[in-house]
C-alpha cells in the first residue's frame, strides 16, 4: 500500500495571482471540473468577500458534479481587537458553504510587528480564534496556513512554532508550511519541519512553497520526505512572481519516483493534457522544456541521442513519456545524423533505407539551415523536403507572381490601411489571378491565394491559418538581415507548419504559404497518410 499525499490545488486563486492571468468565472469552473477529473482532494476556488467573482464561484460551483475534490475557501485570520463572529472576512468564508476553509495567518515576527503592527500575543490570539470560530460556525475541517513560517523559523524560531501551536490546539486539521517569499534552501526547510514535528507531536503538516529561489519542487519534495502529507500548488507553477511550485513536476515525481499515492489509478496519465488546458485558460504558451509535460519534454535532436533513444528509451529519457500522456519527438536539425531521419519517416517513407538517400537529405538539411532555415517545427517545409529527394514532390501549381495595392484614402489621416494583393498562379495550362483584400499583406496574400485555388481544390476549403511568426536569423546585418517565418495552418483536424525565409518579409511569407498550400493538396492526395506520422 503507498501512502497517500494529499494534493490541494489552488491554481484558482494563487494562479490567478499570476502576471497576466485573469480567470473568468467560466474558466474557474472549467478548471474545477478538470482538477476534479484529474483526482485532486482539494480545490482552492478563491477568497470569498474579496471580489465579486469569487463570491459567485462558490455560488456556481454547488451546481458542479464532483467525483473526487472538496472545494476549499480561502481567507484570513480575523482583524485584531474584532470579535471573529464581527469579521467580515471570516463571516464570507462562513456563507460561502465550502467543504474545507483554509485561512493564514502571520508566523514571522517581521510581519507581526510591521504589516500588522500588533502584539505578538494578539497575533497568536488572532490564529486561534478564528481557527476555532471557523470550525465551530461550519463544522467543517479548517486548514491554517502558516504565512512566512520559514523567514519567521529563522527569525525567531519559538515565535514561529507558537503559531502552528496555536493553529493546533484550536482545531486546524492541518496546518500548512508556507515559504511565501520563496527563497527557503531544502535543508533549512528541512530542519524547521523536524522542530516542528518534535514540538509538536501531533501536528498534521502541508507544505506550500513559491519558486523564487527556483527551488519549489525540491523543497516540496523535501517536505514529504521529512512528513508532510499535504501538497499546495497549481498546475503549471502559474503564481505571483515567479510562480508557485509546478504540481505537474510534483505529482511525476510523487506517483513515478518516489512511490506515492496522490492521485487516483491511471490519472497520471492525463497530466499532459491537464497542463496544457490549464496554459491556454490562463492564456499563455507554457515552456517547450517544462518538465514531464511539456512539449520538448521528450524531444531528441542530437543523432547519437536518438540512435540509443531508438535501442533503449532509458538511455536518454527519465520516464516513458506515455506514462504523463506525453510523446517521444524526433527532430530534424544540423546536428541530426541518419537515426533521426529513419526514425522521424520510417512508417511514412520506407525507401528511406538507402544510405546514400539519407546522407543527401541530411545534407540538404544542414545547407539550408545555414543559410537560416530550421525545420525542428516547419514538419510540412521538411516533409516537401524530403518528397524531393524521393522523387515523391508533384506540386499542384505554381506560383507565377504577387503585387499589392494601398487602398487607402489618403485625405484621412486616421483610417485604417487596407491591403489588396493580386497573385498569379499556373494551375495545369490555366493561368489563375485572383485579387483579394486583407487585414495587412500577409492576410491579403492569403486570401488572394485562397481565392485563385478553391475554385479547383475544394479541399483547400478546410485549410486554414492559425498562426504567423518571424523571427530574425543574422541580426548583426541590421536592415539587411535575413527574416524566417513560419506559418501554421489546421488541415483535416491536424496542425502542421511551413517556413520561408529572405531578405524580404513579404516573400518569405510567400514562400511560407504556398508551401503550406502545396503540403495540404499533397496531403489530401495521400489519403491514408496521417499528418502525425512525421511529428512523432
Amino acid at each position: 500500500m503507498r501512502k497517500k499525499i494529499e494534493i490541494y490545488d489552488t491554481t484558482l486563486r494563487d494562479g490567478n495571482q499570476g502576471e497576466g492571468v485573469n480567470l473568468s468565472l467560466a474558466d474557474k469552473l472549467d478548471i474545477t471540473a478538470a482538477l476534479d477529473d484529474m483526482g485532486v482532494d482539494f480545490i482552492e476556488g478563491g477568497w470569498p468577500g474579496s471580489n465579486p467573482k469569487d463570491i459567485e464561484y462558490f455560488q456556481a460551483v454547488k451546481d458542479v458534479e464532483l467525483r473526487t475534490a472538496r472545494i476549499s475557501a480561502f481567507g484570513s485570520t480575523h482583524r485584531a481587537n474584532i470579535d471573529p463572529a464581527d469579521d467580515f472576512f471570516l463571516t464570507k468564508l462562513v456563507e460561502a458553504g465550502a467543504d474545507v476553509t483554509c485561512i493564514f495567518g502571520k508566523a514571522w515576527d517581521l510581519h507581526v510587528d510591521e504589516a500588522l503592527r500588533v502584539t505578538g500575543d494578539t497575533n497568536l490570539d488572532m490564529i486561534a480564534g478564528s481557527v476555532r470560530f471557523l470550525a465551530e460556525a461550519t463544522g467543517k475541517p479548517v486548514f491554517f496556513d502558516a504565512e512566512h513560517f520559514f523567514d519567521g523559523f529563522k527569525s525567531d524560531p519559538g515565535y514561529a512554532l507558537a503559531a502552528l501551536q496555536v493553529a493546533v490546539e484550536a482545531g486546524a486539521e492541518r496546518v500548512v508550511l508556507c515559504d511565501t517569499n520563496g527563497g527557503v534552501l531544502p535543508h533549512e526547510l528541512a530542519h524547521a519541519i523536524r522542530e516542528a514535528r518534535r514540538e509538536i507531536p501531533r501536528i498534521k503538516l502541508g507544505i506550500h512553497v513559491h519558486n523564487d529561489g527556483g527551488l519549489a519542487v525540491a523543497n516540496t519534495l523535501r517536505a514529504i520526505e521529512e512528513g508532510a502529507i499535504q501538497v499546495q500548488g497549481t498546475i503549471n507553477g502559474v503564481g505571483e512572481r515567479c510562480g508557485n511550485v509546478d504540481l505537474t513536476s510534483v505529482l511525476g515525481n510523487l506517483e513515478l519516483k518516489m512511490g506515492y499515492q496522490c492521485l487516483p489509478e491511471g490519472k497520471i496519465e492525463g497530466l499532459t493534457a491537464l497542463s496544457r488546458s490549464v496554459w491556454e485558460y490562463v492564456g499563455m504558451q507554457g515552456p517547450l522544456g517544462q518538465p514531464f509535460v511539456g512539449p520538448a519534454a521528450f524531444a531528441h535532436k542530437g543523432g547519437v541521442h536518438v540512435s540509443a533513444v531508438q535501442r533503449n528509451p532509458v538511455t536518454y529519457e527519465h520516464i516513458r513519456p506515455e506514462e504523463v500522456g506525453n510523446s517521444r519527438k524526433v527532430l530534424i536539425s544540423e546536428l541530426s545524423g541518419g537515426s533521426n531521419l529513419r526514425a522521424k519517416l520510417a512508417n511514412r517513407y520506407p525507401e528511406l533505407g538507402d544510405n546514400d538517400l539519407v546522407k543527401a537529405i541530411l545534407e540538404d538539411v544542414q545547407d539550408r539551415e545555414h543559410a537560416g532555415y530550421s525545420f525542428e517545427n516547419a514538419d510540412g517545409s521538411f516533409d516537401l523536403l524530403v518528397r524531393q529527394h524521393l522523387g515523391r514532390f508533384s506540386p499542384a501549381f505554381l506560383s507565377e507572381s504577387y503585387t499589392f495595392v494601398s487602398t487607402r484614402d489618403h485625405t484621412d489621416s486616421d483610417a485604417d490601411d487596407p491591403i489588396t494583393a493580386v497573385v498569379e498562379v499556373r494551375i495545369g495550362d490555366s493561368l489563375e489571378m485572383q485579387a483579394a483584400r486583407g487585414n495587412g499583406p500577409i492576410d491579403a496574400l492569403n486570401n488572394a491565394l485562397s481565392r485563385a485555388l478553391r475554385p479547383h481544390f475544394e479541399v483547400l476549403a478546410g485549410l486554414h491559418l492559425t498562426d504567423y511568426n518571424v523571427r530574425v536569423v543574422n541580426s548583426t546585418e541590421e536592415s539587411a538581415a535575413r527574416v524566417r517565418v513560419y506559418i501554421e495552418h489546421s488541415f483535416q483536424g491536424h496542425a502542421f507548419a511551413t517556413m520561408g525565409v529572405d531578405v524580404d518579409v513579404i516573400k518569405a511569407s510567400w514562400n511560407a504559404l504556398v508551401e503550406g498550400y502545396q503540403y495540404a493538396l499533397m496531403e489530401s492526395a495521400d489519403f491514408g497518410t496521417e499528418l502525425n506520422e512525421i511529428k512523432s
